[in-house]
């Protein structure tokens, strides 16, 4: 059964009289309030606390709302505010409306319309013009392929992609399991002098050697049992193009040494041939483990890694940019409600809240799916809480509370990743590979992450 939460709404004005005024009201209309003083004091109790709406006043003498406005807006677009000002102040009450604000009111405020148009906003009507309203990732003007993100670590990734996508060289992609390496290495080939040619993608961590080395450079008829016919490996398919290697890290020493050999050589020699062709593929390779760490515990060929990381680039996990939660959400909302032909109105405040708030261990990959099962289940014309998975709901809403782990201190969320990890562990019996499904991560990641937490 759905549970209802009592409406929470924060009041801020730093007039104390008319502050206490205001949550006298809305108490008396069954809502329950909290109270800022500046503009400054409600962007803090925004990040710790999911609230329906927001009162604020415009003229504050520390932060004005404006500023405070534009501030809770782009940490979760989904919160109606709802501004007041005086008569006399109208243009800023414009600004706020272009800026995001639901709907603004002068004082003297009339009562009557203050409680229809607070009744509006909690009906979340204006999610979806909050959606359009939302930031956008215009960070360059290039073929990003679906990479979504307006973060301050997304910026310098895209523009590190600018500066290395046109050039021939090889590209190593790190970054935890789930956080779009395959999308980078898409933008770094369709921004390159090669975008006409073939982009192939080869998963090295799908396949055992013997079959990982004919995917890879072809085989000759009779070469093994079942080869029977001769096979054009994927370098030679990406002649005049580019070849992703992910999950390099997952490839034997043996796989490794012949890797370098196509890299110092430019050729390939099919298995079972003796023929060596010459290819023109720029490499691309990406890695979930931290392949200088690997090296220096001898699992990864030195020579192999100092060829491919020529140019490193980093893709962030979710947890370090969580600004770009409420685009990616939004995008993600309107992706599925397409696809399972779905009518759904926006993101409710309190869902967004829990999105933002969640450490996300299996990243973007994870959010997306959290969307999609949440867009399948919905019931009522908006996503909400209660639509989003049991570990979603369970991190924040423990006690039957959001506040707990929206108020965490910042550096907790290595201990709010442990927790989602136990909760899983002791939720499917100890069984690894079922935890690693429920949480969209490798086993090898799963495993690599109880080593770290003294989970084993």
């Amino acid at each position: 059964m759905k549970k209802n939460h009592p409406v929470s709404i924060l009041v801020v004005d730093d007039d104390k009289t008319h502050r206490i005024m205001l949550k006298t009201m809305l108490k008396q209309w069954g809502w329950q309030t909290e109270e800022a003083d500046d503009g400054t004091t409600a962007i803090e109790a925004v990040h710790s606390t999911p609230f329906d709406a927001i009162l604020m006043d415009v003229r504050m003498t520390k932060l004005d709302g404006i500023e405070a406005l534009r501030r809770i807006h782009a940490y979760n677009p989904a919160i109606p505010v709802i501004i007041m000002t005086a008569y006399s102040s109208v243009d800023a009450a414009v600004e706020a409306i272009k800026i995001g604000a639901h709907d603004y009111l002068t004082k003297p405020l009339d009562f009557d319309r203050l409680k229809l148009t607070m009744a509006r906003a909690l009906d979340h009507r204006q999610v979806q013009e909050n959606k359009n309203a939302s930031p956008k990732n215009n960070s360059l003007s290039m073929e990003t392929g679906g990479i979504i993100g307006n973060s301050a670590p997304m910026r310098e990734l895209l523009e590190m992609v600018s500066y290395v996508a046109p050039s021939e060289a090889t590209v190593l992609i790190s970054g935890e399991s789930g956080t779009g390496k395959e999308l980078i290495a898409a933008a770094l080939h369709h921004n390159s002098a090669r975008k006409n040619g073939p982009f192939i993608k080869v998963n090295c961590a799908a396949l055992v050697e013997n079959l990982l080395e004919s995917e890879l450079f072809g085989h000759e008829k009779g070469a093994f049992t079942g080869a029977d016919r001769r096979r054009e490996g994927k370098f030679v398919q990406a002649n005049g193009g580019t070849i992703f290697l992910d999950e390099i890290s997952e490839t034997s020493p043996g796989m490794q040494a012949k890797l370098l050999r196509v890299l110092q050589e430019h050729e390939v020699q099919r298995v079972g041939g003796q023929e060596t062709l010459g290819v023109d593929v720029r490499v691309l390779a990406a890695s979930n483990r931290n392949l200088e760490e690997e090296v220096a515990r001898g699992e990864f060929r030195e020579d192999l890694y100092y060829r491919l990381n020529v140019v490193p680039l980093h893709v962030p996990p979710l947890k370090e940019r969580r600004e770009d939660i409420p685009i990616l959400a939004e995008h993600f909302v309107e992706k599925f409600a397409k696809k399972n032909n779905r009518q759904v109105a926006g993101i409710t405040p309190r869902c967004m809240a829990l999105l933002i708030n969640y450490p996300w261990p299996g990243n973007v990959r994870e959010l997306e799916n959290a969307i999609e099962r949440g867009i399948i289940l919905m019931r009522g014309d908006y996503l909400d809480e209660e639509s989003l998975p049991i570990p979603v709901r369970r991190f924040t809403t423990n006690n039957d509370t959001a506040e707990a782990s929206a108020a965490a201190p910042p550096g907790s969320l290595e201990e709010a990743e442990q927790l989602v990890i136990k909760n899983i562990l002791a939720e499917t019996g100890g069984n690894k590979s079922e935890a690693s499904r429920r949480l969209n991560i490798t086993r090898k990641t799963l495993l690599s992450k109880m080593h770290k937490y003294g989970l084993t």
